[in-house]
């Protein structure tokens, strides 16, 4: 089985982190019965130095090259990703997606209507590629910036609502299409280390969305032991 983390900046992660990537690998790796593989043609962290995802300075050295694989970008959305998500599954031979994607169409891009366009894009793509691809997707966090504009915050839940919708709809057996929860307990102020991007515990709540929805739903591994 081969999982491909899918993202924007909460998910490439920037120069010390962990990220949340690397929360779901070690869980995977101490309760998923079977072999599997982390993947994607990404596998750096954004600098912010120079701007630009160059960096290998994991919080954790011991974190295994081959697990650092990805398919996140600082900055990326649905807007950037959809166009090139056929050719990563096909090239990645990726067989399960883990999403978090939104925020920055959202802020900088799309409205929820046009972003969700890019949604069903990304899907349609991604199971061209692969017709048995399972993807698991997780509702927009928002960030401080939901605090002070409401119009953000009604976006950020528009979104939300519009993506619960269009994951039942496009749900198959052949390819299943799941939602995830709100990561438990998150909290924008505590769980982030600038209102946007999460701290240790934000990674731990985010991994704990993705693996517990794929228990629920697919059986896969076991419920996340979130540690507080």
């Amino acid at each position: 089985m081969r999982f491909l983390f899918v993202g924007d900046s909460m998910t490439i992660g920037a120069v010390g982190d962990h990220t949340w990537r690397y929360r779901m690998w070690s869980h995977l790796r101490a309760t998923l019965d079977g072999p599997f593989a982390v993947t994607g043609s990404r596998c750096a962290l954004y600098d912010p130095v120079v701007d630009a995802a160059v960096s290998d300075g994991y919080a954790d050295s011991g974190f295994p090259p081959t697990a650092r694989r990805h398919f996140a970008g600082w900055g990326e959305g649905w807007k950037h990703l959809a166009p090139l998500i056929g050719d990563e599954v096909r090239a990645q031979r990726a067989d399960v997606l883990l999403i978090s994607l939104g925020l920055i169409d959202l802020g900088f891009y799309t409205n929820p209507e046009q972003t969700m366009e890019n949604v069903r894009l990304f899907v349609a793509r991604a199971r061209a590629a692969n017709p048995a691809v399972r993807m698991v997707m997780l509702p927009v966090i928002p960030n401080t910036r939901a605090l002070l504009d409401p119009g953000f915050a009604g976006q950020c839940e528009q979104f939300n609502t519009l993506l619960a919708k269009t994951v039942a709809e496009l749900d198959g057996s052949a390819s299943p299409l799941l939602m995830a929860s709100s990561p438990r307990g998150y909290d924008i102020q505590l769980d982030t280390y600038d209102g946007t991007h999460p701290n240790a515990a934000g990674e731990h709540r985010i991994a704990a969305a993705f693996a517990d929805a794929m228990f629920q739903a697919w059986g896969l591994a076991e419920p996340y032991a979130v540690p507080f």
